[in-house]
């Protein structure tokens, strides 16, 4: 951030992500966290789509948004969305992720861990990298409840009961609400898929 910026400048007025990139690579942090607080579920999503960990995929969308940062004074926004930017950073950063630690386990071959965790490989990451780009798509046209539902219940493998008792609603919401996603997404990713 810019040391002459007014950190009380309110970005309320701006509607559009092109508005919102304009301001960030102004050096508005105001702008940049209003941008992350709309895409981070579908990051993490793709993230946790790609590496297949929680842990990982947290990692992983907090590289994404370390990347958007650096590099979002240079973007020329090519749609109206910065969903689009955000996954391809994101498939890059997790492809380092899985890479590196199949260096690493390569290293400790002799002394092999069996309790390491499995991961996918860079090329099925890559052959995945389409669907993870409908599935992304997806999870931002939901409405911020469901996001927390799918990121709750489908990423981090929470049972309904605990999701509603963390997001205040009932049981039969939690699993009504997750029913819907889940049978969206697959009708989304069969009919994109043939």
């Amino acid at each position: 951030m810019r040391d002459d910026e007014d950190t009380t400048t309110d970005h309320s007025g701006l509607r559009t992500d092109a508005e919102l990139v304009a301001a960030a690579a102004a050096g508005s942090d105001l702008a940049f966290r209003t941008l992350y607080r709309s895409y981070v579920r579908a990051v993490y999503a793709v993230a946790h789509a790609l590496v297949g960990t929680a842990t990982d995929a947290e990692d992983v969308t907090q590289e994404t948004f370390l990347v958007a940062w650096r590099k979002i004074g240079a973007l020329q926004l090519e749609s109206e969305s910065l969903l689009p930017w955000l996954v391809t950073i994101c498939r890059f950063q997790a492809a380092n992720r899985v890479r590196r630690q199949k260096r690493d386990r390569e290293h400790l071959a002799t002394g092999v861990d069996e309790t390491l965790p499995a991961t996918i490989d860079v090329e099925r990451a890559v052959i995945d990298a389409d669907l993870a780009d409908r599935i992304a798509a997806q999870l931002s046209t939901l409405g911020e409840l469901d996001q927390e539902i799918f990121r709750l219940c489908a990423a981090e493998g929470y049972g309904y009961r605990e999701a509603a008792d963390r997001l205040g609603v009932s049981h039969g919401a939690v699993r009504n609400r997750l029913s819907r996603i889940r049978s969206s997404l697959r009708t989304t990713i069969t009919s994109e898929g043939s």
